[in-house]
Formats: structure tokens, sequence, C-alpha cells
């Protein structure tokens, strides 16, 4: 699955436990009409990803949702969601990419004259 929107909010990397366990949270915002704070959690090797990326820039997060389930001690069973990050796009260059002048039609150009046939002819074979 994907999510896309501007960056809200990136966290700094947390570690937990002995075993060094890194989580990187950040928040997406989608751009609709009823827009979307999505907080994106990145794990272990992951939380590298946001290094390059700042607040506003628009991306496309790919993400996995993952859930769990849970008993407490008076026996109650609780059910927990998370929303994993694995890759991150910038979705800026595409759009500047668009923004780029249009390519002038090949009439525009003159065709060489100085060539002839024998410098034409350059295959190998």
């Amino acid at each position: 699955m994907e999510v896309q929107g501007k960056i809200k909010m990136i966290d700094e990397t947390k570690t937990f436990g002995n075993n060094g366990f890194r989580k990187r949270e950040m928040v997406i915002t989608t751009e609709e009409q009823y827009p979307q704070h999505i907080l994106v959690e990145f794990i272990q090797d992951k939380c590298d990803l946001l290094n390059n990326y700042s607040v506003g820039q628009p991306v496309k997060v790919s993400i996995n949702l993952r859930g769990r389930e849970w008993t407490n001690p008076q026996g109650e069973t609780k059910y927990f969601n998370s929303i994993q990050g694995w890759r991150i796009e910038n979705l800026q260059s595409e759009a500047q990419g668009e923004n780029m002048p249009p390519v002038p039609p090949m009439e525009a150009f003159e065709p060489a004259d100085d060539l002839n046939e024998e410098d034409h002819d350059d295959l190998p074979f």
C-alpha cells in the first residue's frame, strides 16, 4: 500500500531495550478534500530512510499495516494497529520534470547539408 502527502513532522530516531531496537516516526498530511494526518513508523535500518527528507516535502511512502492482539492482566483482549513504512520517494522531482519547457517540433530544426554519402555510412560491417 502507499500513502501520499506532505511531511508534517519527522521525529528523531529512538532506541529501546538492551537489543538496540530502533524506531522513527513521521506524520504525513494527505492532500485531499479532508486532509488526514497519518503517523507512519520506520523501524530498525529503515529509520535512516528519513535522513534526506524535511518538513513540507511532498512524498509517497510505501507502507505495511500491522495489527496485534494483547490480553491485559484482567483477561481483556485488546487490538492495536500500526503503519510501518519501508520505502519513501520524493514527489517534488517528478513535479519539477513536468514544468520543463517543451521540446520544439522537428520542423524547427534545419537538416545537416554538409554530409556526403561516404561519411554517412559508418557501419562496421
